[in-house]
């Protein structure tokens, strides 16, 4: 595990090759039944990938749903901290339950990393590197050629379409990249406290146990209890209708199970 780890941050130093910085981007709470649908994005330089802190605590990062929560929390600290140094930049964006309704899931996600990386820069800094000049070019081509260096944005899983930023999508990225793994960490943090607030503010749901996941226990809450305000009701009629005779819950009579 430790060496699969320490390849993060060699995938992240080939990438970042004619890049001033590596942009990792990914998600948490896509497929959970309630809560928010929350992106992270963390910015790395060349410098970071090879700094100290980098070599020496790489082993320490992975998918965040690899790492237990005391393992994330640490993290969490530790990027806070490189932060206040300036040798990172993270940021994380939120699209609600009702974006998730107004735009579906997918559309919602791209909404959160979108919101995510406007934290870092709007999407004109990322312009794509200058042409440098050839054998062939005028000399005032030559000595106009200021290079523009970008960043390269890595996300999780595949291109992103009609997505504001130039990206390349790495699947299965937060087990691949170092920046998408910190991303993922960010993403997974902010949500689990986010469920964690809403847990106190919706008593019986256990959101706090399985942060608005399908488990056992989260399906007999519904069941019991009904929805509520931060549950997807497309993805509740999906998941109950297979179990239970639609009729007999009234917000799954509403509509007929379909996209």
């Amino acid at each position: 595990m430790a060496g699969k780890r320490r390849q993060l941050r060699g995938f992240d130093l080939k990438h970042i090759e004619g890049f001033a910085q590596l942009i990792g981007v990914d998600e948490a709470g896509r497929g959970a039944l309630a809560g928010p649908v929350v992106a992270g994005a963390v910015l790395v330089t060349r410098e970071f990938l090879d700094s100290r802190w980098a070599d020496e605590n790489a082993r320490r990062i992975n998918d965040s749903k690899q790492l237990t929560a005391g393992e994330r929390d640490a993290l969490w600290l530790d990027f806070e901290a490189l932060m206040a140094e300036g040798k990172i930049h993270a940021n994380y964006g939120i699209a609600d339950v009702a974006e998730i309704e107004q735009f579906n899931i997918l559309g919602a996600t791209k909404l959160a990393m979108r919101r995510a990386l406007e934290g870092i820069h709007p999407p004109d800094a990322f312009a794509p590197p200058a042409k440098e000049p050839d054998l062939f070019s005028a000399p005032e081509e030559v000595a106009a050629f200021r290079p523009q260096v970008s960043a390269r944005i890595l996300v999780d899983g595949l291109p992103l379409k009609h997505f504001p930023y130039p990206h390349l999508g790495i699947v299965s990225g937060d087990g691949r990249s170092l920046c998408i793994a910190m991303a993922s960490i960010i993403a997974k943090v902010t949500r689990d406290r986010l469920l964690a607030e809403l847990d106190g503010q919706f008593a019986g749901y256990g959101f706090a146990q399985h942060k608005g996941y399908g488990t056992e226990e989260h399906r007999e809450a519904v069941l019991r209890l009904g929805r509520c305000a931060q549950h997807r009701e497309m993805f509740l009629r999906k998941l109950l209708a297979a179990r239970v005779d639609p009729a007999q819950i009234d917000f799954l009579a509403d509509e007929p199970v379909g996209e």
